[in-house]
């Protein structure tokens, strides 16, 4: 179901991110995002000068790496256009993530080691949604392995509205675990 019809406007920014998840052949996983930001006019920046309409204000790559646990393993990013000459000197700081999992308080535990400073606010917000794709990327493993010990409560439990213990998608499912 689209969206209403919108009032007349004209589009003065669009940022373009986009997510892939695969699975190595050495039993790894990764995540992989690419976010732009585009303005619809030109404008003149003090470190790029004259920045052209439809030119790339950010152009931010990002591969995180995770076992099957969700564990960082490896971070890499780089920044290829951003605002500042600065920009890219922040992206190998997401190095810092190895060793966290993404779990509740993830992005709490990420904000402390690459926050503020520390970091990028736009590679974290990518950041943000590669940790949603790891989960979607992993779905089939982590199926698989809560299907070989029944008594392990599913990780989805509770992680949304359709997943909530006391609602139909988990009597239906997971009847040991439901709520209602």
């Amino acid at each position: 179901m689209p969206l209403s019809d919108p009032t007349a406007r004209r589009e003065l920014h669009s940022r373009d991110i986009a997510l892939r998840g695969y699975h190595r052949e050495d039993g790894l996983f990764d995540i992989e995002g690419h976010l732009t930001d585009r303005k619809s006019y030109s404008f003149t920046s003090d470190d790029r000068g004259v920045v052209e309409a439809g030119e790339p204000v950010h152009d931010m790559w990002m591969r995180m790496t995770v076992n099957e646990d969700m564990v960082i393993v490896a971070c890499e990013a780089v920044t290829d256009q951003g605002p500042f000459r600065i920009c890219p000197e922040a992206a190998p700081k997401f190095s810092d993530l190895v060793g966290l999992s993404i779990k509740a308080g993830f992005l709490r535990a990420a904000s402390e080691r690459i926050g503020g400073v520390k970091g990028c606010t736009h590679l974290r917000e990518l950041l943000q949604q590669m940790g949603t794709v790891a989960f979607q990327t992993l779905y089939s493993v982590r199926v698989a392995r809560a299907a070989k010990d029944p008594a392990r409560r599913p990780p989805l439990i509770n992680s949304c509205y359709a997943y909530a213990s006391d609602g139909e998608q988990v009597k239906r499912r997971w009847p040991q675990f439901f709520t209602g």
